[in-house]
């Protein structure tokens, strides 16, 4: 069976993110498997996958900041404000100048208001707003304060008759909707606009550049942890080392001293083991999450 770990996955297209965790549990030989923020079926690029123990460290990847290169194609409008659904308005964008296209897009950035797609997987009353949608409801989301810290235009494609492609490269905050940004920025516009491409290029820390393919983690399962308990959480939190005599008491829940660390963070054993993430609050060091094996 595998270690406990975080996995860097490259989701490819065509898959939900529960597919990939179902391929990871056959592979690893392990039902305890979790993803740390959902992809998509078209979507490609970063999922990160925790196995064991690790599962309860995907609650903080979930939250973690996100980027993204996506294509945006202004002159349609779709149910889904993606590629995957029926397009429901035609405008011809080609008189839309790049101009018009590059402020629309900058009127997206820093704190916004964004109304999540209806098509997204947010609970209403208990049932996720695409089934409502899908089961013919009209669904209307409320809006959300999300962060768009850098969205830079790449290029401005004019490929074909009345639509304009547009590039992007996006890094936002958890929970920010880029089938959205596209909604909205075709709506400024004025002429609608959807998703065609999405790939998410990184997830916190975790980037592109360290995910295996699927088939990679075939070749070489069931060892398929990139990245093992401690060293995940080293990559992902500020550290605190524990002496012996705190390892006992962290490990059994009790508190320990604070230090002045910005939590939450990490804080390891004399051997290198990972103990626990803890966050300091009202004097005190206490464990969000006891890691130490029982």
């Amino acid at each position: 069976m595998s270690t406990d770990g975080l996995i860097v996955v490259d989701k490819p297209g065509g898959m939900t993110s529960h597919d990939v965790v179902a391929r990871i549990r056959r592979l690893a030989r392990t039902r305890r498997v979790g993803h740390g923020g959902t992809l998509d079926p078209m979507a490609t690029g970063v999922l990160v996958i925790g196995v064991g123990r690790a599962t309860r460290l995907l609650t903080y990847v979930i939250g973690a900041g996100k980027s993204y290169t996506a294509t945006v194609r202004l002159g349609q409008a779709t149910v889904t404000d993606d590629a995957e659904g029926d397009v429901i308005a035609s405008t011809p964008a080609g008189t839309v100048t790049d101009e018009a296209v590059r402020a629309a897009f900058a009127a997206l950035t820093g704190e916004i208001d964004q109304v999540p797609s209806a098509v997204s997987a947010i609970k209403i009353d208990g049932q996720r707003a695409y089934k409502r949608v899908r089961d013919g409801e009209s669904v209307e989301l409320p809006a959300r304060r999300v962060t768009v810290s850098r969205l830079d235009v790449l290029a401005v494609r004019r490929d074909q008759p009345d639509v304009v492609d547009v590039d992007v490269d996006v890094t936002c905050s958890s929970g920010t909707y880029i089938r959205a940004l596209a909604r909205d920025a075709g709506l400024a516009l004025g002429v609608g606009g959807h998703l065609t491409a999405l790939r998410r290029t990184a997830v916190g820390g975790f980037s592109l550049a360290e995910a295996a393919t699927l088939d990679d983690l075939e070749a070489r399962a069931p060892e398929v942890v990139n990245l093992p308990l401690a060293a995940a959480a080293d990559r992902f939190f500020p550290r605190r080392e524990a002496d012996a005599a705190e390892a006992v008491t962290l490990s059994h829940g009790g508190p320990l001293e604070p230090v002045g660390i910005a939590g939450p963070y990490a804080v390891f054993d004399p051997a290198g083991g990972l103990l626990a993430i803890v966050s300091e609050r009202d004097g005190r060091a206490r464990a969000e999450i006891v890691l130490a094996p029982a």
